[in-house]
């Protein structure tokens, strides 16, 4: 128990420093933008959706369903909002028991001692480790984990329990056999239960069935291969042990069959940048790219110098002929993995008979492994013996064989069962059944998957490579024999624990915000480490950095579509309009479904005066079917956005009834997310112009249930009450728009415009005043402003503020003719005449200016400031 706790308390340490670390890359789609996290959300949502809130069945799902591991995100939400410190205090909770329960279980195969503080060590400080602690969607890994080991733990209590029962059924009392038979199915029940669990935490879960049937032939059962298959072909007499294993294989197929039928019976789709070699048309690209995959992986585990939040697109570039000389490495890897295998499962038992754990002795009635007391795992300590492969000798319970030809004792009494520690090739075949079977699901072996290497989905696998690794060096250290050379390999164990604790909490610092995590990975995927960086940079305000950013990625993936609309939408925002709409089409060229690329291009054309086109490409948006799309609830707020857009484009051109059509469809594409208050306010605005005031009337109140402190709602519902005679409610809408945001000009202007026809022009005036003072550079402000002074007979105020809406708009006709109106009434004739005539060059039709001009003229020629009239 003390090499767990210390073990457990070494991966606390090493974690610390992720306390402070913010959300990172996944973290924010699986946490703030997933709205089954949310309290309003009904917690049943997360047996339908996936682990970044899609529903299972849709086409672009991710099919990840992890609706344990979403709960506990959930409760951190409603424990802590959005605060990451929960979210990582969890992580590393899970990541220390994790480790206590790993090295419990190493302790029976490596017999105490050093090696089970050295497996457990390695396990703790393994650098590969940091994506699933100190990334919150990590806990998908680390918690399916721990569950992965409660089950294998209650499998290997049920393999002890099953042989004492087997041993003792004859001549213990029927009820106490009835008891121990009880237990064993017991435990059995809580390994299925266990393992449906991890299966419901992360999809890898469920390969601890498999791991546990390789425990109980090659561990518990000390089978070679042979002996194996005979035993699972019902060959040899051993009805106990089968059973055990064709339970775990029944509930495997269920588990796999449920979990397919579940999520629509289709496999999810991915992009060709997430796994690039199951895009390639070539049989030999994809097969020598897919054999190195594995070797690549166990390359991190074995050196773990670099790391990458991403190795998707061209990370690890794909193997395209035999001449590439990572090949080598594939041959390497799986030679090396045959022969451990071979060793493991066809060395013959008679060859290492005195060999487990080194030499056993037997002295004072305790078993002695390289000087170390055993205890079997249950912590009885109490009356018994080991018996070796080659002899039996004399117990305090029954001796009988286990099936196999193997001699084994056992007690009445559960508590007292015991069978000899497992040999060295017992343990490499578990070592590498525990490394390869929960890998075996990422291989692309079965289906493609989204992803060439995932460094977090390594951290069961690499619970099989620290215990080869121990199990190796103990091996060694029983062969070295002299004292010298011993403790050279302790010290080098040392060394390698230490070294991967440096590295760990090193890699921790990247982790802990998203502009260092993407700076590290540049030199591994610059292109996905570039294009992330340049929106960190991006929200932090530094927009040339940013930019470059942004170009650096593009020159290295020209084509990434994500890229191209970030690189538009930053220069749309530094009002570099052109530019941007050139990167959109790009983006729309490389992804022709990129919904939120359309609407930042017709956003643009509608500004520029492209409304035809404008219209176009929002229509052609709204067409676009969210099938097979890897974030369906964004596309569909980017079709919803389109539709608004393109109904207020038709009710500024006054087809109020096809604007309210496409608003309707808007309605009913919307995505929950979609905060639907400005279009239930402009379909109310739609109504009014129809003058369907009770429709108008039920939208504008949709709009403030939506959002209660929506302002504009506010201000037109305000309106509609004030045309249907309720002055005093609509005056209380306008004061509360005015609380709500006292800064807003355009509150002031619409309230002073309400004050004006209530027949209350100083206090109209003043509101006019502190409109165009707020909102000096909003041309409606002030040019409404400069009408309500002038209504209100304050014509010296009224050409202010005509004169500064016309700065504004110095080619808008209708500024030019108000401002020459207001100066014809203050007596400034020559300066009225210059903006009619400026007007009329802008319009020359205009009637109202001509007729203000011909006035103007005639006054002038009385006062002998003109002599002649023009025409």
């Amino acid at each position: 128990m003390i090499t767990e706790l210390v073990c457990s308390a070494v991966a606390l340490v090493l974690y610390l420093n992720t306390l402070n670390a913010d959300f990172c890359y996944d973290d924010s789609r699986a946490i703030k933008t997933n709205q089954d996290l949310l309290p309003e959300t009904p917690w049943t949502n997360v047996l339908y959706d996936d682990f970044w809130g899609t529903l299972l069945t849709h086409s672009g799902s991710h099919k990840s369903f992890r609706p344990l591991c979403t709960l506990s995100f959930r409760l951190n939400h409603a424990l802590g909002g959005l605060r990451p410190w929960g979210y990582h205090l969890v992580n590393m909770g899970l990541h220390g028991a994790v480790t206590g329960l790993f090295t419990a279980l190493c302790r029976p195969l490596l017999g105490g001692g050093p090696w089970s503080l050295l497996v457990g060590l390695l396990f703790a400080s393994h650098p590969v480790h940091t994506e699933a602690v100190a990334g919150v969607v990590g806990r998908a890994d680390v918690g399916a984990a721990l569950l992965f080991l409660l089950s294998l733990l209650c499998y290997t209590r049920h393999c002890g329990l099953r042989s004492a029962y087997t041993a003792s059924s004859r001549d213990c009392q029927t009820r106490g056999c009835g008891r121990l038979r009880a237990w064993t199915w017991l435990w059995l029940l809580g390994s299925l239960v266990c393992a449906a669990s991890s299966m419901l935490w992360k999809e890898q879960g469920v390969t601890v069935l498999a791991v546990s049937a390789a425990y109980d032939l090659f561990v518990f059962q000390r089978l070679r291969f042979r002996q194996a298959v005979v035993v699972l072909l019902g060959k040899k007499r051993n009805t106990t042990v089968l059973l055990s294993v064709s339970v775990l294989v029944s509930w495997g197929v269920l588990l796999l069959a449920a979990r397919l039928y579940w999520m629509g019976n289709k496999p999810p789709n991915f992009s060709n940048s997430d796994n690039p070699a199951a895009d390639s048309p070539h049989l030999l690209t994809r097969t020598l790219t897919f054999l190195y995959l594995p070797a690549a992986n166990a390359w991190l585990l074995l050196c773990p110098v670099q790391l990458s939040f991403d190795w998707s697109m061209d990370a690890l570039p794909l193997i395209k002929t035999f001449a590439d000389w990572r090949n080598l490495h594939t041959v390497a890897f799986y030679a090396g993995f045959t022969l451990l295998a071979w060793y493991g499962l066809h060395s013959s038992p008679d060859s290492k008979a005195k060999e487990t754990n080194g030499k056993a002795h037997l002295a004072n009635r305790k078993a002695l492994t390289n000087g170390h007391s055993y205890h079997p795992p249950d912590g009885n300590h109490n009356n018994h013996n080991i018996n070796s492969e080659q002899g039996s000798p004399k117990t305090n319970g029954k001796t009988t064989l286990n099936g196999n030809g193997f001699t084994k004792t056992y007690q009445c009494s559960p508590r007292t069962s015991l069978a000899t520690l497992p040999s060295t090739e017992n343990v490499v075949v578990f070592s590498l059944g525990l490394l390869s079977l929960p890998f075996l699901p990422a291989t692309n072996l079965f289906f493609y998957v989204g992803f060439v290497v995932a460094e977090r989905l390594l951290y069961i696998p690499s619970m099989g490579f620290c215990l080869l690794v121990a199990v190796g060096t103990r091996a060694l250290y029983v062969r070295l024999r002299t004292r010298g050379p011993r403790v050279v390999l302790l010290g080098l164990c040392a060394g390698l624990v230490l070294l991967y604790g440096i590295k760990t909490v090193l890699r921790n610092r990247d982790w802990s915000n998203e502009e260092m995590l993407y700076k590290s990975g540049i030199s591994v995927n610059p292109a996905k480490a570039w294009g992330n960086l340049g929106n960190v940079l991006k929200n932090q305000g530094k927009m040339a950095e940013a930019e470059r950013a942004y170009r650096n990625a593009l020159y290295y993936r020209g084509n990434m579509a994500d890229m191209l609309y970030n690189l538009g939408l930053l220069l749309q925002e530094n009002h570099r309009s052109s530019e941007a709409l050139h990167y959109y089409k790009l983006a729309i060229g490389s992804r022709p479904t990129l919904a939120s690329a359309y609407l930042n291009t017709g956003i643009i054309l509608m500004n520029q005066g492209g409304l035809e086109e404008a219209k176009r490409t929002f229509v052609t948006c709204a067409e676009i079917p969210d099938e097979n799309l890897k974030d369906p609830h964004a596309h569909k707020s980017s079709v919803t956005s389109c539709l608004y857009n393109l109904g207020k484009l038709l009710h500024e051109q006054g087809l109020q009834e096809e604007a309210l059509s496409v608003y309707r469809e808007a309605v009913q594409k919307m995505p929950k997310q979609f905060a639907p208050q400005s279009l239930y306010n402009m379909m109310g605005e739609a109504y009014m112009r129809l003058n369907r005031l009770e429709e108008a009337g039920h939208w504008y109140r949709e709009s403030l249930r939506a959002k209660p402190d929506h302002i504009p709602a506010h201000l037109t519902y305000g309106k509609l009450l004030s045309i249907i005679g309720q002055k005093t409610e609509a005056e209380g809408y306008y004061r509360r728009a005015i609380q709500l945001d006292p800064s807003k000009g355009n509150c002031y202007m619409h309230y002073g415009q309400f004050l004006l026809e209530q027949s209350r022009p100083a206090e109209a005036a003043e509101m006019a005043e502190r409109a165009a003072d707020l909102d000096s550079s909003e041309f409606d402000v002030v040019f409404s402003a400069a009408h309500m002074l002038r209504q209100a007979s304050l014509n010296k105020a009224a050409e202010r503020h005509y004169e500064r809406a016309a700065y504004l708009r110095p080619d808008y006709p209708a500024a030019l003719m108000n401002l020459g109106a207001i100066l014809h009434l203050n007596g400034r004739l020559p300066e009225a005449e210059t903006n009619y005539l400026r007007a009329l060059q802008l319009k020359p039709d205009d009637v109202i200016t001509q007729s203000n001009l011909r006035k103007l003229w005639n006054i002038m020629e009385r006062q002998g400031l003109r002599t002649t009239q023009g025409p």
